[in-house]
């Protein structure tokens, strides 16, 4: 995946067309993601944090897609668990990753969650 495909695929799962299979919308609607949607997201998270470590900017449709990435999907998992949705055990553990690595790309420095860590449980 090179750096395009790749700042094109992020932006593309914050999308807020109703029929669009982006991550955000699935979250929002109480679906699980796509299979393979969770790795495809880390990975070209990976390629853009790669290839931008050196930069001091970041255009502003990729800023804004790595907020929504970092914040709402942990905040559309907190409401759909609190209206009863059944996520699936490691969900949230993927979703603090793709938050780590959205911030990881601002701060210029790879950051993951720390081995055998209990996450703190909201629901």
């Amino acid at each position: 995946m090179n750096y395009e495909i790749a700042r094109k695929l992020l932006i593309d799962q914050t999308t807020d067309e109703e029929t669009s299979d982006a991550l955000l919308n699935h979250l929002k609607q109480g679906k699980l993601p796509i299979p393979g949607q969770i790795t495809s997201i880390l990975l070209a998270l990976k390629v853009v944090f790669e290839n931008l470590k050196e930069t001091s900017s970041l255009d502003k449709e990729l800023a804004f897609a790595l907020y929504k990435l970092g914040i709402k999907a942990l905040q559309f998992f907190a409401a759909g668990r609190k209206a009863g949705v059944d996520w699936p055990p490691l969900l949230k553990e993927d979703l603090q990753r793709i938050s780590l690595a959205a911030e990881s790309i601002f701060s210029g420095t790879w950051e993951t969650l720390p081995a055998g860590s209990k996450l703190k449980d909201e629901g």
